[in-house]
């Protein structure tokens, strides 16, 4: 082996003293700081691991893991439903902020560790019905929605609530080209009771651990009663107003795609009928078992007095 004599080495390439004898500290700072990495993920884990089992759940079979991960719709990383698997990877979630403003007395931008210091997660195992007749059984975590309303005080004019998505082209490529599937941002809402029932919720986690980004990392709704486009992915932004707010699909198309969008089995989406469900993981094709849809899709017994009075078939 050769060993390089001082005289052999250029001055360019010879360690300051100083820093070599500093070299322990820094490999200790280096250690710490990958340390504490670490820590700070277990600790999210164990916070995810830890959430309480909620009432509302379903005892119904849970969807493979592996199935919710890879069948999604999320445009803004492409049309099929394995585009989001396949170019989630791209989005940065960290760092990540909530804006909440409008009607309310204490506006705020929240980091989400904000949003999550105070409350206590839960695991719910919901059913996701998708308005193009497939459905799911998730065990999300998550916290109500009213948890983090309530922090922004509400004014009594305030009567609905807005969504929106996120606008990264770089990092979402459904966002970019010339020809783009959805206007942007993606916008969705909701009825202020509806926002404030406790079946809705903030999802952070899914399967005992965080969101994945194809899922609607790091934050997004859950409206178990509702269509799965309801239950908008990715939030930076909750607005409280007096009217109701623009949506993304009713806007695009409004006689597909109601405000309300509840599941009902009894209105068809005009290109098929909504009688029924196929739930992943249970055949394809041909050989797809198929089920009823429930009404609010089984949420009827929490959720029907919310729309006494009003014509489900006109405000679908």
């Amino acid at each position: 082996m050769l060993i390089r004599k001082p005289p052999d080495i250029p001055a360019s390439e010879i360690t300051p003293l100083n820093t070599y004898l500093r070299r322990r500290d820094l490999l200790a700072r280096g250690a710490a700081l990958a340390a504490l990495a670490a820590v700070s993920s277990r600790s999210t884990r164990a916070a995810l691991l830890e959430a309480k089992k909620s009432p509302f759940s379903t005892n119904e079979t849970q969807t493979r893991q592996a199935d919710a991960t890879s069948y999604n719709n999320f445009y803004e990383f492409g049309t099929d439903k394995a585009d989001p698997a396949a170019n989630a990877g791209s989005l940065k979630i960290a760092p990540w902020s909530v804006k909440i403003d409008g009607l309310v007395a204490k506006p705020a931008t929240y980091t989400l560790e904000d949003i999550l210091k105070p409350v206590a997660l839960e695991e719910r195992i919901y059913r996701l019905r998708c308005v193009e007749g497939w459905s799911m059984v998730i065990p999300w975590i998550g916290f109500p929605l009213a948890e983090l309303l309530a922090r922004v005080e509400p004014l009594g004019s305030a009567k609905y609530v807005a969504f929106e998505t996120l606008v990264r082209p770089d990092e979402m490529p459904g966002q970019r080209g010339l020809f783009q599937p959805l206007p942007w941002p993606y916008r969705e809402g909701l009825r202020l009771d509806e926002a404030m029932h406790p079946l809705t919720i903030l999802a952070t986690g899914m399967y005992g651990a965080t969101l994945p980004n194809q899922n609607g990392a790091p934050l997004r709704l859950v409206v178990p009663w509702k269509y799965g486009f309801k239950s908008i992915k990715s939030i930076v932004r909750i607005s409280l107003v007096e009217k109701q707010p623009p949506t993304t699909w009713q806007a695009l198309q409004d006689e597909e795609y109601g405000f309300y969008s509840n599941v009902n089995p009894e209105v068809d989406h005009p290109r098929w009928s909504q009688a029924t469900e196929r739930r992943i993981g249970e055949g394809s094709g041909l050989f797809a078992k198929r089920r009823p849809t429930l009404m609010f899709n089984g949420y009827g017994d929490q959720v029907a007095q919310l729309y006494a009075g009003l014509d489900l078939r006109a405000n679908f």
